[in-house]
């Protein structure tokens, strides 16, 4: 067993583009209906790409991150 805490780092150029994603896929879940904060977290808690809509493609441009990057955007956003 490890008793040393772990540092976990995400490359800041990251930041930015993890805002436009989510961005881009709220507004297209909202667009075809669904409750885009319950599918946005569906999809970081399980990973199955499903939870997001392919409308206005979607679905391919929030696989272009990391889903911890998309979480850490998620965290600081909040924190602040």
């Amino acid at each position: 067993m490890n008793n040393e805490t772990m540092m976990y780092k995400v490359d800041k150029e990251n930041e930015n583009q993890a805002r436009e994603i989510l961005l881009t896929v709220y507004d297209a879940l909202k667009e075809k209906g669904y409750n885009p904060i319950s599918q946005i977290v569906g999809y970081i808690l399980s990973g199955d790409p499903t939870y997001i809509t392919n409308h206005n493609n979607a679905r391919s441009v929030i696989r272009k991150i990391e889903r911890d990057e998309l979480l850490e955007e998620l965290v600081k956003a909040y924190l602040k």
